[in-house]
């Protein structure tokens, strides 16, 4: 079985297939005319957000397989004209009578060994999204198990194009989402899925409250001793004796925002402690707050404070200088 090779110009994150078991939360895989791709191709038991992108297309039909029971999204980047990108499923080919045009999509269950072939060059984001996750999100809306998903091929989907490009900027990046975030985004995508795709049953109310005071603690300790978002949302929500989406909702009823934006607002906190009180470089302050670089960092602060890390804190000495001359 062959691997996937990136061309000599985009060696900078064009992982091989082992590089994307390794990291199964995002990659960005680029293709040439001389890359070939396993067939079929294994997908993680997580939830995964892989884009594909090829200069010269397929030459075979490749079936793609996950470990667990999955829905595959895929999302279509650069159009295709009609009879150029076709898919099986259940090893029938599937009518197609429309182009993939860009921000179209497909969802499909793992479950029926979907298979595709495209004749030309393709750009796609593909998000794996295991059945067990769908099914939390299901209970914890008051559903019952979701037996099954409609099949949905060449569709505007409107929502799912937003969210694709929310994420798209940082897909295969150094700097990429934490962690933290990736489960957030997993849980609003996973909610979308349900109520568009699933066949669903209603058997009870959904609980509206927030957390109770120790749960509120406790998820603070836990966020604040993991500044850089490695922590997993499932680890925090256990903590709590919640279900994942259980807690991502009755966080958010609690603080106002979700997880991944409370940890943000405590980074920049925690960045500002540092630039008012100490001589640290900014480079230090970043790694220090949770920042993978100081360009995430300065990007992420001015986004929130308006402006950079630096200018800041030299506002800020020059306050406090003229305070002290006063006193």
């Amino acid at each position: 079985m062959s691997t996937l090779r990136a061309p000599e110009q985009n060696q900078g994150y064009a992982p091989s297939a082992e590089a994307w078991v390794q990291d199964p939360f995002t990659a960005h895989i680029k293709l040439d005319g001389s890359s070939s791709v396993p067939s079929p191709l294994r997908t993680p038991g997580t939830f995964t957000i892989t884009r594909l992108e090829s200069t010269a297309g397929l030459n075979d039909r490749i079936t793609k397989i996950s470990s667990v029971p999955a829905l595959l999204v895929s999302i279509c980047l650069k159009s295709l004209p009609l009879h150029s990108y076709q898919v099986w499923v259940a090893d029938k080919l599937v009518p197609t009578h429309r182009s993939f045009l860009r921000f179209r999509s497909n969802v499909i269950d793992f479950d029926s060994e979907p298979s595709c072939w495209a004749g030309k060059e393709f750009d796609y984001v593909h998000y794996t999204m295991p059945r067990e996750e769908l099914d939390d999100i299901a209970a914890d809306f008051g559903f019952g198990r979701v037996n099954s998903y409609r099949l949905s091929f060449v569709e505007d989907d409107l929502v799912l194009a937003q969210i694709t490009r929310s994420i798209l900027p940082f897909i295969g990046r150094s700097d990429g989402p934490s962690l933290l975030a990736l489960d957030q985004f997993s849980l609003i995508l996973g909610a979308h899925l349900l109520q568009r795709y699933g066949v669903l049953q209603k058997i009870g109310e959904v609980s509206k409250g927030g957390l109770a005071p120790w749960q509120r603690r406790r998820a603070e300790e836990l966020l604040s001793e993991n500044l850089d978002g490695r922590i997993r949302l499932t680890e925090v929500a256990r903590e709590c004796a919640l279900s994942v989406s259980h807690f991502a909702r009755s966080f958010k009823a609690a603080f106002g925002i979700s997880t991944h934006q409370w940890l943000i607002r405590r980074r920049i906190e925690h960045a500002q402690g540092l630039l008012r009180q100490t001589t640290t470089p900014i480079v230090d302050i970043a790694m220090q707050s949770g920042f993978g670089d100081q360009a995430a960092f300065t990007r992420t602060f001015r986004q929130a404070v308006g402006v950079s890390p630096g200018r800041w804190r030299r506002y800020h000495r020059t306050r406090a200088i003229g305070a002290d001359n006063h006193a």
